[in-house]
């Protein structure tokens, strides 16, 4: 069926099944507004979500502005994540960007890429991430999983993740571009796993063009 597809047709209909399974996919990562779902995506670069929401379901408890983390402090926050890889430094991302969001944003995350791209600690991709699940933009975060998942199944072939996200992002129906993120990391972190892929069980197999499939 794949090879009398285009790319965006198999995507297109990728997405259609996905949607069937999940209509409303979220997040794995735990935060209760906008704010605590920046610092989340912050923490988890190079960590699980799992890691990420042990370490902070009791944090943000106690926190959920940039006032009441600069209150909290450094040293505390420390202790609180220091679960997760690379603490010390996310540490001072945490408490920079929340100084700079009261500084130059009212104490609110904006809704804006280039602002939050200008916070410490937020990349594109973290950007990304909190407009399309807070503000609802048209934005596709590529992660490793992803990145993985456009280059097995051909439907969005890139050598970097820029490629990859410019390719999904075009070819992704207006109709799916709010979930379209969700879909595709779930996917990736369940099933296109990277080293034995669950194609046995996967919907969407008979539109991938990988040909090593395990069945």
């Amino acid at each position: 069926m794949s090879m009398s597809m285009t790319p965006s047709e198999r995507l297109a209909e990728a997405y259609r099944l996905w949607q069937q399974a999940t209509p409303e996919p979220k997040s794995d990562l735990e935060y209760t507004n906008a704010y605590t779902l920046l610092v989340a995506v912050v923490l988890s670069a190079q960590a699980t979500d799992a890691g990420v929401n042990k370490a902070t379901r009791a944090l943000f408890e106690q926190v959920a502005t940039p006032a009441e983390m600069l209150d909290f402090g450094e040293e505390r926050l420390m202790a609180a994540i220091s679960t997760i890889g690379l603490f010390r430094s996310k540490t001072k991302y945490v408490i920079g960007l929340s100084q700079q969001l009261i500084d130059n944003h009212g104490g609110e995350v904006p809704c804006d890429q280039k602002a939050l791209e200008a916070l410490p600690g937020v990349g594109h991709k973290t950007a990304n991430v909190v407009m399309n699940i807070i503000f609802g933009a048209p934005t596709i975060a590529v992660d490793t999983h992803i990145f993985r998942i456009g280059n097995r199944t051909g439907m969005a072939v890139g050598k970097t993740v820029d490629a990859v996200e410019k390719a999904l992002v075009a070819q992704t129906p207006a109709a799916y571009i709010s979930h379209a993120h969700h879909w595709l990391i779930l996917h990736g972190r369940y099933t296109c796993v990277a080293r034995k892929p669950k194609c046995g069980s996967c919907v969407i197999r008979h539109l991938c063009d990988y040909e090593e499939k395990i069945l």
